[in-house]
């Protein structure tokens, strides 16, 4: 079985809703998901599926819409894809918790960065269906227009990096 990652969109932290993680954890067993393990409260969770991304993305969105009353938006990468996006973060300079990556369901336009409004500094850099953006004064009070990112969901580095060690982990079998 493979190992996925499971990033959710805007749950508990504003937007669509507050999810208990032992609660998402119990959603994704009774979907048949082995191995369920969830990281920190912003939605996160790995698990082990032989389904493709894209029905895992599926059947996951809609039992929390159910559960939620609204489809958050569900994310899945593979361990692999996880080292990759920490292993080609751009902006080496950027303190990892300024630069985050954001998460989409399908790979960006080729021009999405053109028509960006970065008023604090912000960087961007396409890769595939991520979105790397440095915050060089942090995110919380950026006023960053960036439209291609709003389907996705976001992470810091130092949170990509720690669930590509823990899908790590669960494909070594610790």
């Amino acid at each position: 079985m493979t190992v996925l990652v499971a990033l959710l969109r805007a749950v508990n932290v504003g937007g669509t809703g507050s999810l208990p993680m032992a609660e998402l954890k119990t959603i994704c067993q009774g979907l048949g998901f082995s191995d369920v393990k969830t990281y920190i409260q912003s939605g996160n969770v790995l698990f082990r599926s032989d389904e493709a991304e894209k029905t895992v993305e599926e059947r996951l969105d809609e039992a929390l819409g159910k559960t939620m009353g609204k489809r958050p938006g569900v994310m899945v990468r593979r361990r692999k894809e996880l080292d990759w996006i920490v292993a080609d973060a751009p902006f080496p300079d950027a303190k990892p918790n300024f630069l985050l990556v954001y998460f989409l369901p399908e790979k960006a336009p080729g021009d999405a960065l053109e028509t960006m409004v970065a008023p604090d500094g912000e960087e961007a850099k396409l890769a595939g269906r991520e979105i790397y953006v440095h915050h060089p004064n942090g995110s919380g009070r950026s006023k960053l227009k960036l439209s291609a990112l709003k389907p996705g969901t976001s992470r810091n580095l130092n949170s990509v990096r720690k669930l590509a060690d823990m899908a790590a982990a669960m494909e070594d079998g610790n």
